[in-house]
């Protein structure tokens, strides 16, 4: 690791239905990875609060950006020094709410992206209560001398995501999930992970819940799709580099960044 190498963690633990709880937790695990020397901390999609199968409680436990939950978040950042990514739960219109990602610092919020593709497949309808996020500008911030972007869960399986983080000068994907339990899901998840790391030449940062829900296997992946940090089944925290200067020599040997061919053009679709 070389001295301009930031460290970051992912966490992986469970939340619940109980806010308070999930606070409680998130603060242990932010003061363990920070004691640890991560500057960059990474949280599970839905770890505000978190109920399945999903119901109408998502709504009633929504909250604002700004609210408790991330206000919690901003406490913990300027006492431990790091920035924070984790996902939340946010009030939305119509009775349904976003699937929300926020990374904080101890001056605020300094990037929100909200879920835009739902997951409505292998026989689960989160459109049932979630507002898909507009298209629009990629979802980036810099850190430590990094440029993060963000998305959420079942956009890791859509490519055109992380083209546009890219695209937008990201050298390291954040990608917080609730990646559900099922035949071959592992699979799926450790395969897409890497290839968004090796077609993107980018970092893959990425944090789940553990068994029995999720699938676990938190990991950072390099950008030459080697798995340098990881937790297992079960709770935990891995912690790696973030080596700007592997970034640059991944890019420099293989430039597919620079030899594409094709822009990413967003579509609307029913």
């Amino acid at each position: 690791m070389t001295a301009s190498a930031p460290l970051v963690a992912v966490c992986q633990f469970a939340p619940t239905a109980s806010r308070g709880s999930n606070r409680a937790r998130i603060a242990g695990l932010v003061a363990d990875a920070a004691g640890r020397g991560a500057r960059v901390i990474v949280l599970p999609e839905y770890s505000s609060f978190f109920v399945d199968p999903m119901d109408d409680s998502l709504a009633a436990n929504a909250e604002p950006v700004g609210g408790e939950f991330v206000q919690t978040l901003q406490g913990l950042a300027a006492e431990h020094g790091a920035v924070i990514v984790a996902g939340m739960v946010e009030t939305a219109d119509a009775g349904r709410v976003h699937n929300t990602l926020v990374a904080v610092s101890d001056a605020g919020v300094q990037a929100i992206y909200r879920k835009q593709h739902l997951y409505d497949a292998f026989g689960q309808t989160e459109s049932d209560w979630i507002e898909p996020g507009e298209l629009g500008q990629a979802s980036v911030f810099d850190a430590c001398g990094i440029r993060f972007g963000m998305m959420t869960c079942y956009d890791l399986r859509f490519p055109e995501v992380a083209r546009t983080l890219v695209d937008a000068g990201a050298d390291a994907l954040i990608v917080p999930a609730e990646w559900v339990r099922g035949p071959l899901k592992e699979h799926h998840w450790s395969t897409l992970l890497t290839a968004r790391a090796v077609e993107s030449t980018a970092y893959v940062i990425a944090a789940d819940h553990p068994a029995p829900i999720g699938v676990g296997l938190s990991q950072v992946i390099d950008p030459q799709g080697v798995s340098v940090a990881g937790v297992s089944a079960g709770e935990g925290i891995a912690l790696a580099s973030v080596d700007p200067q592997l970034i640059a020599r991944t890019r420099e040997t293989n430039p597919v960044l620079r030899l594409r061919r094709y822009a990413v053009v967003p579509r609307q679709t029913s």
